[in-house]
């Protein structure tokens, strides 16, 4: 690693801060990195500054926590790196999705604009809102009923989780905000404009969370107008230029490049998804490898040389994950927010004594047996993304008795996140996909030995975690590194992902064997397993649609008096 090597940033944006990382262009080491919390954090229960509690299923943030990433985190990373910001030729950026605000025409979000700071529906709306269900449920039934061809690629279902369902909220719910709104964007594409002062729109997040495809458009002004009259005019707040992955938006703007002291004429990528650009980090560019990121929830990502229209996913776009290659979206919605409940609010850990908690049921879990617990988990905390694609689902766990430990609840909840891992493998190999190995990065994935060797064994394939703390920032690095090549600008950049792949694949820091012995009892709970999933989330749905309809409609009662 030479003193004047090229360097990149990567700004990873996530449910409760972000990371920004300094990746090193010709070692590929990781200089330095820094978390920023969310000074507002995930705003589920009332708005700041206010008294009045949101609806159930409501989250949002603060778009002013998302500036204070970079420009505290840049300098700071910056600074623990100890290196010369001259150095810096590209940043790239990635976020959840779909993390949507409204905004101006110039870019101002409406909510910390005076007039409408009040309204809930003039917030960024954060992926996991959940309150936009039954608009989703009327897009997918209308989409139904009229063939539309669009469908396919989604799984057969839309998502509350993404921009059409949360916007036709707004429309039903607060007119005046969607009127105000002269543009409703994804915050990934929202943080860019920040940076270069102009409003750029990546495909990506537009093709998995939007419905456009670069060979159709977007669904029919008909059909958005068949689901709520005039909700056609919805689409000129998407807009309709949109930058393939790898792009340079533009370069950094210079009053940007004063307060950061970096030069202005560093490359800016257009924005990306905070899953799909950890399958380049994670040095992954062949199909049959089952990318999955561990965290607060789980995104799976498989690319495939072919479009192959199969139930269950969350989206197939070609191009969207990695150029020349169809790139498969499925996950799972709780994970790490499911681990953290049980450990919080079911055992009541706060604060140090959380890790000392978590420790302590990572230890006692790996002891038991395959099968030991007698239990099985649905960890449906906060629905099924896939390969159900239902918001209204909530969790089960079967087989309590009074005999059972926490650690065996805990291993349950574990084994029920590689259940449903397999289950979204069996869709995509039932379908076509060959999946040979497992990829693995997150946090979970790195702290939890017990779950990477439960995904081996319920799986029956090897899991693989790369030696990486920060495999999104680095991806999104990588993206600014090709940013930066394309721009034209600087010789330090990639002319295209794969370059960067070659050059920055991380080493695999473990791997983890399937058990043959451990992997024939899974086989049979497994079945157990399917049996639950199939009847509640299918054949029976109205059980726990009822339950959750029953709590909705209880909390928006007025308070009995004892």
């Amino acid at each position: 690693m030479s003193n004047d090597s090229p360097l990149s940033i990567g700004i990873d944006y996530g449910t409760l801060s972000g990371r920004v990382l300094v990746l090193d262009l010709e070692s590929g080491a990781e200089l330095a990195g820094v978390d920023i919390p969310y000074a507002h954090g995930a705003i589920e229960d009332r708005l700041p500054d206010s008294d009045e509690p949101l609806d159930p299923d409501w989250a949002l943030q603060h778009p002013l926590d998302y500036r204070d990433v970079v420009e505290r985190g840049i300098p700071e990373a910056l600074a623990r790196a100890g290196v010369e910001p001259g150095r810096v030729i590209g940043i790239g950026v990635d976020f959840t999705s779909c993390t949507v605000l409204p905004t101006s025409e110039d870019g101002t979000p409406l909510c910390v604009q005076e007039q409408w700071r009040r309204h809930p529906h003039a917030w960024p709306k954060l992926w996991k809102h959940h309150a936009a269900q039954s608009h989703a449920d009327r897009l997918t039934e209308l989409a139904q009923e009229r063939d539309e061809s669009f469908l396919a690629r989604y799984g057969g279902r839309i998502s509350s989780e993404w921009y059409f369902p949360k916007l036709l909220q707004i429309y039903e719910e607060d007119r005046e905000v969607y009127d105000a709104a002269e543009r409703f964007i994804e915050a990934t594409d929202w943080i860019v404009w920040q940076l270069i002062g102009a409003e750029r729109r990546c495909s990506c997040a537009v093709s998995y969370k939007a419905l456009w495809s670069p060979d159709t458009g977007l669904p029919s002004a008909a059909y958005f107008d068949a689901v709520s009259s005039g909700f056609s005019g919805s689409v000129a707040k998407l807009g309709s230029d949109f930058a393939p992955l790898g792009t340079c938006a533009g370069t950094l703007r210079s009053d940007f490049a004063e307060r950061l002291g970096l030069r202005s004429d560093v490359a800016v990528a257009v924005g990306n998804v905070d899953s799909f650009v950890s399958v380049p980090g994670a040095g992954v560019e062949r199909p049959g490898t089952f990318v999955t990121v561990v965290g607060t929830s789980i995104c799976d990502m498989v690319v495939h040389p072919e479009e192959i229209l199969l139930p269950g996913i969350t989206g197939v776009v070609r191009d969207g994950i990695l150029p020349g290659l169809y790139g498969y979206e499925s996950g799972q919605p709780a994970v790490g927010d499911m681990l953290g409940w049980y450990v919080g609010n079911v055992l009541g850990a706060a604060g140090d004594e959380r890790n000392d908690r978590y420790d302590a049921l990572e230890a006692a879990a790996g002891k038991l047996a395959a099968g030991a617990t007698g239990l099985i988990a649905l960890n449906w905390w906060n629905g099924n993304r896939s390969i159900l694609a239902d918001a209204d689902l909530s969790g089960v766990i079967a087989g309590l008795t009074l005999s059972t430990t926490s650690a065996e609840i805990y291993r349950a909840l574990l084994e029920s996140i590689a259940f449903a891992a397999r289950r979204i493998i069996d869709n995509y190999t039932d379908h076509g996909l060959t999946i040979d190995q497992l990829v693995a990065c997150g946090g979970i994935a790195e702290k939890s030995p017990v779950l990477m060797q439960l995904f081996a064994d319920i799986s029956g394939r090897p899991v693989h975690v790369p030696g990486s703390t920060q495999i999104p920032a680095r991806g999104a690095a990588m993206f600014g590194a090709v940013a930066a090549g394309r721009s034209g600008l600087h010789s330090g950049g990639f002319a295209d992902i794969a370059a960067a792949v070659e050059r920055l694949r991380p080493e695999i820091a473990h791997s983890y064997a399937p058990d043959s012995s451990s992997t024939g009892v899974y086989d049979r709970v497994y079945e157990v397993y399917r049996g639950l999933h199939d009847t509640l989330g299918e054949a029976h749905v109205e059980w726990l649609h009822g339950l959750k309809a029953v709590r909705r409609d209880a909390r928006k009662a007025p308070a009995s008096v004892a």
